[in-house]
């Protein structure tokens, strides 16, 4: 699902002969995105770089998107900050394939001889979207007892969780406090 406006490059007349490209840049503003559960600010947009290529049968687009991207910390619920850096690679054919199959993906340049880079682009975004984002790489997170946020305070429900552990008749290892070993 794209999250950017239409980013459409009008190709007619332009990059007709095989080998020939054309360069394009720029930078989208876009406000938020999701992955999964999960909401990103981009505070200063999608910076895109990308080259569109005549291959022959159709127009190759590389090229890079660069962001960076506000978010919430899985572990402590702090804002957490990273900086993006994904892949475009898109492949556009003149003509449908005459030995095209259902289950093939590919995208076709229209009589109209425009691309919209706006999918390629927030594609790349998401995939470079790490599944697990953390406000700092050590990050302690939250205490599961009393919620404070453990990378900036410190608490005692992980010593008292253990002491009653030791002492309580549930912990298989209760019975060995009783044993004494001859030295």
């Amino acid at each position: 699902m794209a999250f950017v406006e239409p980013v459409i490059i009008e190709l007619r007349d332009r990059i007709e002969n095989p080998g020939e490209s054309l360069q394009f840049e720029g930078t989208l503003d876009a406000g938020t995105y999701t992955v999964g559960d999960k909401e990103f600010q981009l505070p200063q947009g999608i910076a895109y770089d990308v080259v569109l290529t005549n291959a022959g049968d159709g127009i190759l687009a590389s090229g890079m998107v660069r962001a960076h991207v506000e978010g919430t910390c899985d572990r402590c619920l702090d804002t957490a900050s990273f900086d993006i850096a994904g892949e475009i690679q898109e492949y556009y054919l003149f003509h449908e394939p005459e030995d095209a199959s259902e289950d093939e993906d590919y995208e076709l340049l229209g009589a109209e001889r425009t691309i919209d880079l706006a999918e390629p682009i927030s594609d790349a975004v998401v995939m470079d979207t790490p599944f697990v984002v953390l406000c700092r790489p050590d990050c302690a997170g939250l205490c599961p007892t009393c919620g404070c946020n453990l990378n900036y305070e410190t608490c005692d429900c992980a010593q008292q969780a253990e002491e009653a552990w030791a002492e309580s008749d549930e912990n298989p290892f209760a019975a060995l406090k009783q044993l004494k070993l001859d030295n």
